[in-house]
């Protein structure tokens, strides 16, 4: 907390930059331009003033200096929402590396509505924050890259950086970084393993058409089915979002219409929530994990270690570390760029090889 003095009316007050001023015997000026960084000051004055700034445990007023034209340093994060674990884990990574490079992280929620995106980054914007970063499954249609592409423009002419992750990027012309994962290398990897475990029959969960992140999925599960010559079927596909509670809903209503586990023998569930939703359904009908359905997933996130699910790794932490240090180091600021993460499947115990395989 910082320390109070006594105002005229014996009330405790916040210490002033006029306090510190006096305190050290300068000028608040001096002051000013030592605390913003502007002030070759010899190195006993500014010993003065930092010790000053400790004793009266002084805070910057940051509207102050808003107006004096100091940029503030911070780095800011926009996603769909701050409950869901995969937004929480890159959110981290972007602290992580904000905290490690001086800035200031700040968080900023739209729950899916473009027009509070814009709201929400406007304020960013106003803000002053160096980079803001983007993250969140979204529709990549025309209103969605032209609403981006003139947001990175706008961000670009205040001196910030646009930064998409897990997201399509928006083409060359826009100064816009990207940073994504391999969902569909991830999704061809997790099938393939089915597959060479003999399972081939392969209910999918959570197929949701226009969507970037499960489309890129369902095509990576499409390709393995083609890689192995196993004919793709559409009615194990299932429509579906990404929560743990639609999961559920998709494996019940597939086992009440009668399609039991004799239609398939393994479950790859779009993301992990899904899968957590799937076996909460299997373990009510008395299906048992493996022996009776193998089931995988996608992400590695909570709760995949404590279902002991085989799943597809997401370096979600990577992912904002790497969005951080390209926006704030980047050698051509404002231009262009792509990286591409690589996944891989962490191996637990819940696919079971079939006999003869």
């Amino acid at each position: 907390m910082p320390r109070r003095t006594a105002a005229d009316d014996g009330q405790p007050r916040l210490a002033t930059i006029r306090d510190v001023a006096q305190h050290a015997g300068v000028s608040v000026a001096t002051v000013s331009r030592i605390l913003s960084g502007t002030y070759p000051s010899a190195p006993s004055t500014r010993a003065k003033v930092m010790r000053a700034v400790s004793e009266l445990d002084y805070v910057a007023n940051a509207h102050a200096r808003g107006l004096a034209g100091v940029r503030p340093k911070s780095v800011a994060i926009v996603v769909n929402s701050v409950i869901s674990p995969h937004y929480a884990h890159v959110a981290q990574g972007v602290q992580e590396e904000a905290a490690r490079e001086g800035r200031l992280c700040i968080v900023g929620t739209t729950g899916g509505d473009p027009e509070r995106e814009l709201a929400t980054i406007g304020l960013m914007r106003q803000e002053q924050a160096e980079a803001v970063i983007r993250v969140g499954n979204i529709v990549a249609d025309d209103a969605y890259r032209e609403r981006m592409a003139s947001i990175a423009r706008a961000l670009a002419r205040a001196g910030s950086q646009l930064v998409l992750c897990g997201r399509p990027p928006l083409g060359p012309d826009v100064p816009a970084i990207g940073v994504e994962y391999d969902n569909t290398a991830g999704a061809h990897a997790i099938t393939s393993h089915l597959l060479s475990a003999g399972h081939r029959r392969i209910l999918c969960l959570g197929r949701r058409s226009g969507y970037t992140t499960p489309d890129s999925r369902i095509a990576g599960y499409r390709a393995a089915l083609a890689a192995h010559r196993v004919p793709h079927d559409p009615g194990l596909e299932v429509d579906g979002t990404m929560e743990r509670g639609e999961g559920y809903r998709m494996m019940r209503e597939r086992l009440d219409r009668g399609s039991g586990p004799r239609d398939f023998t393994a479950v790859f569930a779009s993301n992990d929530l899904i899968a957590a939703g799937v076996r909460d359904v299997l373990r009510e009908r008395g299906l048992r994990i493996p022996d009776d359905v193998s089931l995988v997933g996608f992400d590695d996130l909570p709760p995949a270690a404590d279902i002991d699910l085989t799943t597809v790794h997401v370096p979600h932490e990577e992912l904002g570390r790497i969005a951080v240090r390209l926006a704030l180091r980047g050698e051509t600021p404002g231009a262009a760029q792509r990286v591409l993460l690589g996944t891989h499947i962490v191996v637990r115990d819940s696919v079971r090889r079939l006999r003869g395989v």
